[in-house]
């Protein structure tokens, strides 16, 4: 999804349910401690991991991903502002949370709901063959979390969705010509058909038809906004100081 489009809905909930007398809650941006759903889903893919059911290059991609994105905050693209990273979205977007809603409905939990039947029906094939695909989800999470808990700039939370999502699509087709080499008309064969044809048109449209027509123009737009205010922020204090 977006970057930080899992955890933008979930603070996004949380902060449209604080009266107005409260104190402001913390930036969706910037938190403290990763949230609930963020553990989560490095729960899921420590035990996806553990249970020898990903391939090797996704655990490697998955793994260096992670100093990866590091050398893209420190380097190329810092976060020039100490305060909290706006949301590319905003705070509240109804319409971004009912997508994100049906996309990890489709894409996390009916997925781990055909791997545990899996498991308990001993269809190994079909296991490891969805498998991939929960594991880089879950991934993507975990480092969409991690990016707003540390602060990172936009270009650097944008790229997260899109490396991960372009990665996916590669293991959703896997999945799906796993499917398709199974004969046979029983529901867990049609199930299983079924919701690798869905997730791969789902994630399909939202790298080309939302994250990179929609969701990256905005988000360098935003990012460079936000490096004038900076640049200017910084003059000003440049002047009072001189």
């Amino acid at each position: 999804m977006s970057g930080g489009a899992f955890s933008s809905a979930s603070v996004s909930a949380a902060t449209a349910a604080v009266p107005a007398s409260s104190p402001a809650p913390p930036s969706p941006s910037r938190r403290r401690f990763l949230s609930p759903i963020h553990l989560q889903s490095l729960a899921t893919v420590t035990i996806l991991a553990i249970t020898g059911m990903v391939p090797t290059s996704d655990l490697a991609f998955a793994i260096l991903s992670i100093p990866y994105t590091y050398f893209l905050a420190a380097i190329p693209f810092p976060s020039l502002t100490s305060g909290p990273v706006p949301s590319v979205f905003g705070d509240r977007n109804p319409i971004l949370a009912k997508y994100v809603f049906a996309a990890a409905i489709i894409g996390i939990f009916l997925p781990i709901a055909y791997i545990l039947e899996g498991i308990f029906n001993g269809d190994r094939e079909s296991v490891n063959s969805a498998a991939p695909h929960l594991f880089l989800l879950s991934f993507q999470v975990f480092m969409e979390g991690v990016t707003f808990w540390r602060g990172f700039s936009i270009p650097v939370r944008a790229f997260i969705p899109l490396a991960f999502n372009s990665r996916r699509l590669f293991s959703i087709a896997d999945w799906l010509r796993s499917e398709l080499g199974k004969e046979g008309l029983g529901f867990r064969l049609i199930a299983g058909k079924v919701l690798a044809m869905v997730n791969l048109a789902l994630w399909s449209f939202n790298l080309f038809g939302f994250l990179l027509p929609v969701y990256l123009p905005k988000a360098l737009k935003s990012s460079r906004s936000g490096c004038s205010v900076s640049l200017r922020n910084i003059a000003c204090q440049n002047e009072q100081f001189n």
